[in-house]
């Protein structure tokens, strides 16, 4: 098979259609890039681009070559030890590759890996390309409605491009046939009766004189009738309809309550920074809200959410009845795909984590399509874990992880969000 390699240059001296095959090609290689790159920066850094090594063995591009074929037998000149059928010895002490080992002194040259740059969308496509928001099923016509182009019949106006090629035809030949309909079924008529008044009459008779007259002005007639005229152009017509879209919305709720310090809120944060960021990348028409609690719940915008360092008591319940509210008030589950996202250190009041257990299995489950439970603590699970173990046995798009350590964040977020094989 050959390959042709498009080396036309898009800009900056580079080829997009050759950087897309590349990728393609080594797609292995660069996650994993990606995901080393991931664990070795913060996640307010996420979004920039990264540098990528491939081994130089794997970037060769095929070339066309002529082949000599056949059997050849050459001369070379300057040859004092061998005959035709010798076998020559293996060189001793090796060939001095320049693999791992001791050094040497070798004229050999060796080839550094080939290492490249990510950009900063590129980077973000791999690291989000395996995830997505499951149980997406609910469909109704937004507020922001997107359209999508449908076929509406024909037009006598538009651009070349649109032109209906079999339909102007189509119409071009039934018009020829109305207007030249006359015409074509008297010339045939004429040209015999012409034919038999000659055999008794002679060329100078009227009769004959005024049947030619008629038969020119005939002919003359049907070449005058163009072969496509402008009243026999159609265009396809294309008009803009409302398209179904999925409406989606998550809600991101965080403890901020005196139990949680500095560096568990930290790890929260993160978790929603990239939750966040993966929301607004994948999904067009996804709305966001935020809501903080310590004693009291509170409905907050995305810079409060991630930076405002107010805190108190801990009363998680106080975030599901606000939550229930919200969802009510503005997304009713009959037509929106509803996603939750809590954070917490599961420390909370013994008789509210009951609560919320009850909440959850009664009131909120019945209405989300998912409801991720992330607890952030090094020992061992606090009292509200231990109560939302029970919701999956009533709901099993109910899912929880643990946050020990900032190292958790990115493997827990991927096994929350992966993208799930549909069974058939």
């Amino acid at each position: 098979m050959a390959y042709l390699i498009d080396r036309r240059l898009q800009g900056k001296n580079k080829s997009a259609i050759n950087r897309e095959r590349f990728l393609r090609r080594h797609k292995g290689q660069i996650k994993e890039a990606v995901t080393r790159a991931v664990k070795g920066r913060s996640i307010t850094d996420i979004e920039n681009g990264e540098k990528v090594s491939i081994p130089v063995k794997d970037i060769n591009e095929p070339g066309f070559g002529h082949s000599r074929g056949g059997i050849w037998e050459t001369i070379n000149p300057g040859n004092q030890e061998y005959q035709k059928g010798d076998r020559v010895a293996r060189p001793k002490g090796g060939g001095g590759g320049s693999g791992k080992g001791k050094a040497g002194n070798s004229d050999q040259v060796s080839e550094d890996d080939f290492i490249f740059e990510l950009s900063r969308e590129e980077f973000m496509n791999y690291f989000f390309e395996d995830l997505e928001l499951p149980n997406m099923v609910k469909t109704q016509i937004t507020t922001t409605t997107d359209f999508k182009n449908q076929r509406a019949g024909y037009k006598m106006s538009g651009n070349a491009t649109s032109i209906h090629i079999l339909r102007t035809l189509r119409g071009a030949l039934g018009r020829r046939i109305a207007v030249g309909g006359t015409a074509r079924t008297r010339l045939p008529e004429a040209e015999e009766e012409l034919k038999q008044l000659l055999m008794r009459a002679h060329e100078d008779d009227v009769r004959v004189v005024k049947l030619k007259e008629e038969i020119s002005a005939l002919k003359i007639r049907l070449a005058a009738i163009p072969f496509i005229d402008p009243f026999d152009l159609r265009y396809s017509n294309r008009i803009k309809v409302p398209k179904p879209a999925s409406q989606a919305v998550m809600f991101c709720l965080l403890d901020v309550s005196g139990s949680m310090d500095q560096a568990k809120k930290d790890m929260a944060k993160r978790f929603f920074i990239l939750l966040y960021l993966f929301l607004t990348r994948a999904y067009d028409k996804i709305d966001v809200v935020f809501i903080r609690h310590h004693t009291q719940a509170s409905e907050v915008d995305e810079s409060e959410f991630f930076n405002s360092r107010e805190s108190g008591g801990t009363v998680v319940s106080s975030a599901l009845h606000m939550l229930t509210k919200v969802m009510h008030e503005r997304y009713p589950s009959s037509d929106w795909n509803v996603y939750v996202a809590q954070a917490s250190d599961g420390d909370n009041w013994d008789n509210d984590s009951v609560l919320c257990r009850e909440l959850l299995i009664n009131t909120i489950m019945p209405a989300v399509q998912y409801f991720a439970y992330i607890e952030i603590t090094e020992g061992e699970p606090q009292n509200l874990w231990e109560e939302y173990t029970q919701v999956p046995e009533h709901h099993p798009h109910f899912a929880m992880q643990k946050i020990e350590s900032p190292a958790d964040i990115y493997p827990v977020f991927r096994e929350l969000f992966k993208k799930q094989t549909t069974t058939s």
